[in-house]
């Protein structure tokens, strides 16, 4: 009886571990789909592509070699340059269709929402608590620095919903500090391409308890004031870029 309740668990891990390779097989497939798509796109936009990524390749390769011919160890170093050089070309093709994603999502209702839902840490983003129906919104970010609002929109009528956020939270906050963000082109305004870089870099003003504390809080304001309005379209290329940004970290 022993034996076969033992059996019956060996069958059922190697079962497990079966379904885990093929889900694990399925799930490298769509990632490399999804960059392969995102490589078609950005090749047929950006004429410069190839060129560059090739010629990092070559370039990075002879200067190995190069180095390998003065210290006698020019076959040891060439596949060395050969890897450095693909990856240094996969950081280019990531940093072009970044820059071509964020060119595109520039002025579309929900960019910056997005932009803030993409970021790499611990940062809690909950998508336009404030809006108009013009699609201005206001989006909140909790993180170490405190509580972030980042406004997207027309700049007379995102001043005044981000006054009215501000307003609502500071007292249920306390002394935790509240950042005003307004997502744009003009001078004072913060653009998109630049956004994740801004709000990492403020400065660190709470621990993660305190985060905590103050994401519980505003969760509970939240579920007394309503549902949230609902969340802007994501940007076109925005889905093939993810995925190739969650492979680029792995590797």
């Amino acid at each position: 009886m022993v034996r076969m309740a033992k059996q019956g668990s060996g069958a059922a891990s190697k079962e497990e571990k079966k379904a885990a390779k093929q889900a694990a097989k399925a799930a490298r497939r769509e990632r490399f789909s999804q960059i392969w798509q995102a490589f078609q796109m950005q090749r047929k936009e950006d004429k410069l592509l190839l060129p560059l990524m090739i010629g990092a390749v070559v370039v990075t390769a002879l200067v190995l070699f190069g180095i390998g011919l003065l210290i006698g160890q020019e076959w040891f170093l060439l596949p060395t340059g050969v890897l450095l050089g693909v990856l240094l070309a996969v950081i280019i093709f990531g940093r072009r269709v970044q820059k071509n994603v964020y060119a595109k999502a520039a002025g579309q209702p929900g960019a910056a929402g997005w932009a803030l839902d993409n970021m790499r840490g611990q940062w809690r983003v909950t998508q336009a608590v404030a809006g108009t129906t013009q699609l201005d919104a206001v989006h909140r970010v909790i993180g170490r620095p405190g509580v972030i609002l980042v406004a997207e929109g027309v700049p007379h009528r995102t001043k005044g919903l981000v006054a009215q956020e501000k307003k609502r939270i500071a007292r249920i906050v306390g002394q935790v500090p509240i950042y005003e963000v307004l997502v744009g082109d003009e001078e004072g305004q913060v653009p998109l391409s630049k956004l994740q870089r801004h709000v990492t870099k403020l400065p660190r003003n709470i621990d993660k308890s305190q985060m905590e504390t103050v994401e519980k809080r505003l969760a509970a304001l939240a579920s007394r004031s309503g549902p949230a309005m609902p969340k802007g379209p994501m940007p076109k290329g925005a889905q093939q870029m993810k995925g190739m940004q969650r492979t680029a970290r792995r590797r």
